[in-house]
């Protein structure tokens, strides 16, 4: 998809992003990106690491507690 892109093009892109955000509020635009970034994977660290501690809190039954559980 942006193997055609060049140099050329890379500064035309940054240009029209320029003349739509305006060069004052690039920083604060960058800075809540970033943010934005940290965040989600902050979260998803913890929903992983959830399902990790669900997965081992259940306990697999094996076949002689299936056993003790008849009788």
């Amino acid at each position: 998809m942006f193997q055609n892109l060049t140099g050329w093009h890379a500064l035309i892109i940054l240009g029209v992003i320029l003349l739509i955000f305006g060069a004052a509020k690039l920083p604060a635009l960058a800075r809540s990106v970033g943010q934005s970034m940290r965040i989600l994977k902050t979260e998803a660290r913890t929903v992983e690491s959830e399902a990790a501690q669900s997965v081992d809190a259940v306990a697999p039954r094996t076949v002689a507690s299936e056993a003790r559980a008849d009788t």
